[in-house]
């Protein structure tokens, strides 16, 4: 969703990756890649993608 939504993968240590929207709002997401999330990290996700979304109109 975060792809789709335009934010770049920047890495991260261990079990946490950090991402980046070029108008500059940021999210880390810990958890093996391919695992279920959380419900907060859903919810987190998807509020970044709306302050993304709503900043872009």
């Amino acid at each position: 969703m975060l792809s789709k939504a335009g934010f770049i993968d920047r890495g991260g240590k261990g079990n946490h990756r950090n991402f980046k929207h070029p108008m500059g709002v940021r999210i880390t997401i810990s958890g093996n890649p391919g695992a279920d999330a959380k419900k907060y990290q859903e919810r987190s996700v998807e509020m970044a993608i709306c302050e993304v979304n709503n900043e872009s109109k």
